[in-house]
């Protein structure tokens, strides 16, 4: 069974920002997940790519793939394209630029016991570039500031730093199911004082279990989420709203209200899912039982059905166009845009209320229609 860090880069976010919570969810069984199952999935594949890319023998690892499919290839692809792109790029001031694959990194001499494996390194003209796949379709990475580059990139330097003369290091995200592909740039000075002062610290008091509870985006990874007394006195602060009409809240406490309600929703729904399953797992909560859910008549066999049907004198079968993604596939993307384009159209999107930092441009409102006449 593979060794997990206490202190693991992936879950950095979370311990840094609330260092007791390391060694609460240590109490927790790791159940895992499809997603991260399909995840691991694509880094095999991403890993075999860019190996085919770069002429390294490899062997085909897509036969024991369970999540394999047309989109991983596409998204594994991708990443392969890129990382070889930033090598051309690099070889263009550097002469012997390095790649690392699946590079096995140790950052403990500022995380206790704290190791990792970065998906790519590429080393080139006084840079080190650390490239990291995510297949996650749900939340978009950011790279600025990322925590789990940060220590990867820590561990980079601890092997090569005194090999090549690198001044600079630069973080990269390829999230291609989000359409996200972004970079930052940070001075190796900069990195180094990070991880002497802030990084040091928060690491030992998250690996001796200490410091104070924190809630906030790093809690939707956490084993804790659920129980975590922090979390729900942090949510339960909207009750000071006392649930008012939302027309007789003044506009700072209704950008309050919105800047939370999101958070409060998914703990809510958090505590409901584990009270379930403790419930199935036999444990009583008193005012509840556990009762089956309504369900709906299906098929025990499509194929009987329809030859039954047919033999009675029936046509059992419905017809219809694929919807636009399932048509796509069958075509492929270039075929289908030779055929179909003049018939795609894309309805405007239902407006909906973002933080300023999202990336998508502000709608029109009838408001700014009304100035923009005047």
């Amino acid at each position: 069974m593979a060794k997990h860090a206490v202190l693991s880069a992936s879950s950095s976010e979370r311990w840094l920002n609330c260092p007791p919570s390391a060694r609460l969810c240590e109490a927790y069984e790791d159940k895992g997940s499809d997603y991260a199952a399909e995840g691991t999935d694509a880094h095999t594949l991403c890993e075999y790519r860019l190996k085919q890319a770069l002429g390294i023998p490899a062997e085909d690892p897509i036969e024991n793939l369970s999540w394999y499919n047309e989109e991983m290839e596409e998204c594994a692809a991708g990443y392969a394209a890129y990382v070889v792109e930033l090598l051309e790029t690099a070889k263009l001031t550097c002469s012997d630029p390095v790649v690392m694959i699946e590079q096995r990194v140790d950052f403990s001499r500022w995380v206790q016991d704290g190791f990792g494996t970065a998906d790519c390194i590429l080393i080139a003209d006084g840079v080190l570039n650390i490239v990291d796949y995510k297949h996650g379709k749900g939340v978009e990475v950011s790279a600025e500031g990322n925590t789990q580059l940060s220590l990867y990139s820590l561990g980079a330097l601890e092997i090569f730093d005194g090999i090549y003369d690198i001044d600079r290091v630069c973080v990269h995200i390829f999230q291609p199911r989000k359409s996200n592909v972004i970079s930052s740039m940070m001075d190796k000075s900069d990195l180094y004082k990070w991880a002497d002062t802030e990084l040091t610290e928060k690491a030992q008091l998250a690996y001796e279990g200490q410091g104070s509870f924190s809630c906030g985006e790093w809690c939707r990874f956490c084993k804790a989420k659920a129980e975590c007394r922090e979390r729900a006195e942090a949510n339960l602060a909207l009750a000071r709203y006392e649930f008012q009409s939302p027309a007789l809240l003044d506009d700072e406490e209704i950008a309050d209200i919105l800047g939370k309600v999101d958070a409060l929703t998914a703990w809510a729904s958090d505590v409901k899912e584990y009270a379930l399953q403790q419930a199935i797992s036999g444990k009583e909560w008193t005012g509840w039982k556990l009762v089956e859910g309504r369900s709906n008549r299906k098929y025990t066999s499509e194929a009987a059905v329809a030859t039954t049907v047919e033999g009675a004198g029936f046509d059992p079968y419905e017809r219809k166009v694929l919807g636009v993604t399932a048509m796509q596939k069958m075509l492929g993307k270039t075929r289908f845009e030779e055929l179909l384009a003049p018939y795609i159209e894309k309805p405007q999107g239902k407006p909906t209320l973002v933080p300023e930092s999202d990336k998508r441009p502000a709608m029109n409102t009838a408001k700014n229609d009304f100035m923009e006449e005047f």
